[in-house]
């Protein structure tokens, strides 16, 4: 975390101004994809899907700006840049694409052919694991300074191995509140196609998980002890 006296608010703001478009971009991205796929606007969940999304990142993004504007900064850059190995610009590209596949079948599957019947309780359940998620989001960025859009090690910014908070559990706690995060929109939305889906998003971030994970014990230097501390990547005692 950054200290308060090291704290630029001149930075903060214009942060604050770039996020602010960002996230409302990303919300009208996201509503124009479910609502269009769904053909109506008549789609309760999917409305409660957005204001979970916008909630979270909107305490996120004040997080951020009170307490690490550098960080916040850092998470404004694309998702592909020049410098990040092939393999990550494969597995994003291919995320993003997956991505807005999965939203587009959802809003198919649930809303205008319907053809998934999903009992109530597993929405409701849906909605809890997607508010769980970003408190996991909150958490990890809280801890680490250093949670880059893409795999890289951030030397002009003197990266060092995180240990606390989440990442004394497991060493990739935002992956975790991901693969919560996919799961627990599939059920909101009513979705079992989505939930098909969910699995194919979740096989490519375990990919960038292992291929991160042998990055950092190559190049960061003291991940391999802390490895060995916490030896569970994903989900304590299982992987």
């Amino acid at each position: 975390m950054i200290p308060v006296s090291t704290r630029e608010p001149a930075r903060a703001g214009r942060s604050m101004k770039k996020v602010c478009i960002a996230v409302a971009a990303e919300f009208l991205i996201l509503a124009a994809l479910l609502f269009g796929a769904a053909g109506t606007f008549a789609w309760p969940a999917a409305w409660a899907f957005l204001i979970i999304l916008f909630a979270g990142a909107a305490l996120i993004t004040r997080m951020l700006a009170r307490d690490d504007p550098a960080l916040l900064e850092e998470r404004l850059r694309p998702p592909i840049q020049s410098g990040q190995p092939l393999w990550d610009k494969i597995i994003m590209a291919s995320f993003i694409v997956l991505f807005i596949a999965w939203l587009i079948l959802m809003g198919l599957d649930a809303a205008r052919f319907g053809w998934s019947i999903m009992p109530v309780w597993l929405q409701w359940i849906g909605a809890a694991g997607l508010a769980g998620s970003f408190w996991i989001s909150y958490a990890t960025f809280a801890a680490n300074a250093f949670l880059a859009n893409v795999v890289r090690i951030q030397t002009e910014r003197g990266q060092t191995v995180v240990s606390s908070g989440p990442y004394a559990v497991i060493r990739h706690p935002l992956y975790a509140g991901a693969l919560l995060f996919f799961a627990s929109t599939a059920l909101l939305l009513g979705s079992w196609f989505g939930l098909a889906g969910a699995l194919a998003l979740g096989a490519l971030l375990i990919l960038r998980t292992v291929l991160e994970d042998r990055e950092l014990h190559r190049r960061l230097e003291g991940y391999a002890d802390y490895a060995r501390r916490v030896r569970y990547r994903l989900l304590p005692r299982v992987w």
